[in-house]
């Protein structure tokens, strides 16, 4: 079997870091003042990293040291003389040792981020120390220098966001395209201060020494706590959100987690259709939100299954919880897919086809049995000539094909990659009948 990507990326990243210590630990430490200045930034920056963020770069502080080190030419106007494999060898090292606190905690860091980390610096230090020693950029200087590593660190970063999307694209079989689009809208934003912080770095610390690094490394810090800040607002929306789906549960119109069954499956279907990240939380919203309209109703339907229902008296639901939703104050798209869910397909937006989908598919298949999701996959193929959008069926159909390879993989259960970020036990890992 043909070796998956992201274990041929590890592979190489592991061999590049043997090679870096190896010939680091032959060759001896070249500016140990500044090996171990920036190996300090560098932990640091490990020590400050969020575990389970959703920002891109979960240590910025740490990104930015490495890449300042790779492209370090000079220390207060003296000529550094370490090169590409001290520069790997002295990132891994800090970075594993930041990374102590996290792992006895039970978060340890990723093999996918560390692995890339490690080449994109690799690929900074390769393209900058050898041709910096042999004086190819001795011509550029001032201004010409400062783009001349703001450019390579462009290019580091362009390189480093095709990394990630190929990663994911192999470790969980999401199309490449959208992942990649993901990753280059997320570079304007941390991804950007991480690059003008590294360069700002090195420019500094040639300039006055080494103690730039601790004046250049304050604005990224706070930087990442008003990221900080922010994601804790939107897990609080989340949770707001989350607490208002659960109320048909509570008053017994829809089964105990079900919201949260539509929503993972749900936004896996949307990313197997190439659904952005803002999307696919618009959708994820919607989800958890769309049998809200049911708390209008004097008797509850059985089980909830509102799939069952004539046509009239869904979309009568579905409005009656498009206007609940837009008395919350949450996003009006949200709204307009709860109120359009019910709509023939060819009318509706693509989140609301979802939606449809995967609510119909797990109400059928949790009445079926044994071969109930067969059964209700097979039903909704028969359904796409009216009720149900056929891309969407077909789409919902390679994502439980999906999890049913990774099944066998992991003794029966398959991971959904939830991304609501909340404890439920009806999300996350599902067991196949």
């Amino acid at each position: 079997m043909r070796p998956r990507l992201h274990t041929v990326v590890l592979l190489c990243a592991a061999v590049l870091a043997a090679g870096c210590l190896g010939a680091t630990l032959y060759s001896g430490v070249e500016e140990r003042g500044a090996a171990l200045a920036f190996g300090v930034l560098v932990a640091v920056g490990e020590l400050t990293r969020r575990s389970g963020t959703r920002i891109r770069e979960a240590a910025p502080l740490a990104a930015a040291g490495s890449l300042a080190y790779a492209l370090l030419g000079e220390a207060a106007g003296r000529p550094t003389h370490h090169g590409a494999a001290q520069v790997v060898t002295v990132v891994l090292a800090a970075s594993l040792l930041g990374s102590v606190p996290h792992v006895v905690r039970g978060a340890g860091p990723a093999l996918d981020p560390s692995a890339r980390r490690v080449l994109t610096v690799g690929f900074v230090a390769v393209c900058f120390q050898p041709l910096y020693s042999q004086g190819a950029f001795d011509g550029w200087s001032g201004s010409a220098h400062a783009l001349l590593l703001l450019a390579l660190l462009s290019l580091t970063a362009l390189c480093d966001a095709v990394l990630a999307a190929a990663l994911a694209h192999s470790r969980t079989g999401w199309p490449f395209l959208p992942a990649l689009r993901d990753e280059l809208r997320a570079l304007p934003g941390i991804g950007a201060a991480v690059i003008a912080t590294g360069a700002v770095m090195a420019l500094g610390v040639a300039v006055v020494g080494l103690w730039a690094l601790p004046v250049f490394s304050v604005p990224l810090l706070l930087a990442q706590l008003s990221y900080r800040r922010y994601e804790a607002v939107r897990a609080t929306y989340r949770q707001t959100i989350a607490s208002l789906a659960r109320a048909t549960e509570i008053a017994g119109y829809t089964p105990a987690g079900h919201a949260h069954r539509v929503a993972a499956l749900g936004q896996a279907v949307g990313r197997d259709l190439g659904l952005t990240e803002p999307e696919l939380t618009v959708l994820e919203y919607a989800a958890l939100m769309h049998d809200i309209g049911q708390l209008s109703l004097v008797d509850p339907v059985p089980a909830g299954a509102t799939a069952v229902l004539p046509a009239a008296e869904q979309r009568r639901i579905a409005l009656l919880g498009g206007a609940v939703v837009r008395q919350t104050g949450v996003d009006p798209r949200v709204a307009a897919i709860v109120e359009r869910q019910a709509d023939p397909h060819r009318e509706q937006p693509l989140a609301a086809r979802i939606v449809r989908v995967v609510n119909a598919y797990e109400e059928k298949s949790r009445e079926g049995g044994p071969g109930g999701p067969l059964t209700a996959l097979e039903e909704l193929r028969l359904g796409t000539a009216g009720e149900y959008a056929p891309e969407v069926v077909e789409a919902l159909a390679r994502v439980l094909s999906r999890n049913t390879e990774g099944t066998r993989e992991h003794g029966g259960r398959a991971w959904r990659e939830p991304r609501t970020g909340l404890s439920d036990p009806a999300r996350g890992w599902v067991t196949h009948g």
